[in-house]
């Protein structure tokens, strides 16, 4: 199946900035012991309080429409959304869709994009993927995931965004910020030691309805707090949950 990328299928972006979110604190009568919480339970806790503290999150990416969020999810590897953010305005705005990309040069559009992390490499993905995206399916989106990491340029992360985010589909998106977050809340085992390997786990024990949002609620909360370098544990509202307290690295 697919669906069309045409502007009567626009999604209106709703940027959501973790620093807006609701105070929520653990604790009280029901709260659960670290050392005699299940797997279970963990996930339950960890849920219900993202649940509570954002409870309306999407990506912080802008776009207007599924090929659109595409190029910007392509853009956004080992980069960050608001220096992509800076780069699509005028991108989006001389390529609004597949058909025009195609018919680019890769030089054309590197100058577009010469600002963003591995430039050479994503202006030729992206003329690339244009070029199959009009060819192969007719301007419109697979909304697959092997249909999707056929198209080049695109793995499985980038096509676990595009099912969650536009197709609004159950699907878990592990950047670095997922990985390291799963990792140091308990949420995954050591074992866990891919990408794909935290994927799997993360769908078994996150309901399907909530598993779009999880991939934002745990990215957000790499981003914003528990930053790979000098996370910001004193104002972590689930440190008594984490099984790294004050990690150095």
């Amino acid at each position: 199946m697919v669906v069309a990328t045409s502007s009567s299928h626009q999604k209106k972006n709703k940027t959501f900035y973790y620093k807006n979110s609701q105070p929520f604190h653990l604790g009280g009568a029901g709260f659960i012991s670290l050392y005699s919480m299940t797997r279970k339970e963990r996930y339950t806790l960890i849920l219900d309080y993202f649940g509570k503290k954002m409870p309306v999150v999407t990506t912080e990416l802008n776009f207007g429409n599924a090929f659109q969020l595409l190029v910007a999810t392509m853009l956004s590897a080992q980069c960050t959304d608001a220096r992509v953010n800076m780069v699509t305005p005028a991108l989006f705005a001389r390529y609004p869709n597949a058909a025009e990309m195609a018919k680019a040069e890769v030089e054309e559009v590197l100058e577009y994009v010469k600002s963003v992390s591995y430039p050479n490499a994503k202006a030729k993905h992206l003329v690339e993927m244009a070029q199959m995206l009009t060819d192969a399916y007719g301007g419109e989106m697979p909304d697959s995931i092997d249909e999707l990491t056929k198209l080049p340029g695109v793995g499985r992360k980038t096509a676990n965004v595009m099912l969650a985010v536009w197709f609004e589909k159950p699907a878990m998106a592990v950047d670095t910020h997922v990985f390291r977050v799963s990792h140091r809340l308990g949420l995954v085992s050591d074992s866990d030691n891919t990408p794909q390997k935290v994927e799997t786990t993360l769908m078994k024990n996150i309901p399907p309805s909530l598993a779009s949002r999880a991939h934002h609620w745990l990215l957000l909360h790499g981003r914003y707090v528990c930053k790979s370098q000098k996370p910001k544990c004193d104002e972590c509202e689930l440190k008594a949950v984490c099984k790294h307290p004050n990690p150095k690295s």
